[in-house]
């Protein structure tokens, strides 16, 4: 496992684990994943070097805070547990009460990482952060971070909490280049952090599906999984499976290898077993070339997507995989 120096913060694995699927039956997992499989995967990542466990209160209505703090036990205390909290209403006191509640959940005294899910533009940003603030004040929160915010107000939540946003959490994939523009460069410039969500894009880039063999279930309602999308991303899936096969390793754990390589960028792919999940943190040790992330970084900004603005607008996340 390669690490991500962060000043003042404990060293950031490059490939953490994302527990959006812990409690969420979306994926059609099932009890046994909550009850058996997601504490294996929280045991074996230990093992493997992982220090950062991301999860949110919306996730499975809370289940999946509950499965981790439970899977963690007494080793949340040396790893960064990160969640999110839903700023619909983001009055200070409204903010540590729902820090407090996943607290509870957790099982944990203070929170590694605490995260506003998504932008409000209805509320200023001074008021989303004063709460923020006054948790790290407390010491109930070690850092803030963000998520699905654009770089502008990613430096106005710095602004307002009068010091460093350490992250910001944003779909991140060679699906989804556009942090590339902005957050990345921005993010190494000031020695801040980007978090990468869906960076195998819901298992596109694991080169499975294709407009000839489409997902089914919870995938093929994901717009990555239209047939047209398919036939546009087809080239890239291909030089995807080339790097790949000329390093050993599996077209995922080259797309992860992609992310890492592009900054200070920290991914945090599911897992629905725990050989996935091995894969996806020895993703973390593949040194591409040069030219070889010069080339897939061509293809995936090929110009026949409309580019995605974070925080656009205010939506349910956990629909999107946040």
């Amino acid at each position: 496992m390669r690490y991500l120096d962060v000043d003042g913060f404990p060293r950031l694995g490059r490939v953490g684990l994302g527990t959006w699927q812990f409690g969420s039956r979306q994926w059609g997992y099932g009890d046994a994943y909550a009850a058996v499989t997601a504490r294996a995967l929280v045991g074996r990542a230990l093992e493997l070097g992982v220090t950062l466990f991301d999860t949110a209160e919306v996730y499975g209505g809370g289940r999946s805070e509950q499965i981790l703090g439970q899977a963690l036990g007494a080793d949340a205390a040396r790893v960064v547990v990160a969640t999110k909290f839903a700023p619909v209403f983001p009055l200070a006191k409204v903010v540590k009460k729902h820090a407090n509640a996943s607290r509870a959940r957790l099982g944990i005294d203070r929170i590694g990482l605490y995260q506003a899910h998504f932008p409000n533009p209805l509320f200023g940003m001074d008021t989303t952060m004063q709460g923020l603030a006054e948790l790290r004040d407390e010491k109930v929160v070690d850092e803030v971070g963000v998520s699905n915010y654009d770089l502008a107000r990613w430096r106005r939540a710095e602004h307002a909490l009068g010091s460093r946003v350490l992250s910001n959490q944003v779909e991140f994939s060679l699906v989804r280049p556009d942090a590339l523009e902005t957050l990345v460069p921005w993010a190494e410039a000031h020695g801040r952090v980007v978090i990468a969500y869906g960076p195998l894009a819901q298992g596109l880039l694991g080169c499975r599906y294709d407009a000839y063999n489409p997902p089914s279930g919870f995938r093929s309602r994901s717009r990555d999984f239209r047939a047209g999308n398919l036939r546009r991303v087809q080239p890239l899936l291909e030089l995807v499976q080339e790097i790949a096969a000329a390093h050993h390793a599996t077209p995922a754990q080259i797309a992860l290898a992609w992310t890492l390589h592009s900054g200070p960028v920290v991914a945090i792919p599911g897992a629905s077993s725990v050989e996935q999940l091995e894969q996806n943190v020895a993703a973390a040790d593949i040194a591409l070339a040069d030219d070889e992330y010069t080339a897939l970084t061509a293809q995936a900004r090929r110009p026949a997507r409309k580019p995605r603005r974070f925080g656009r607008r205010l939506r349910a996340h956990e629909a999107a995989g946040a």
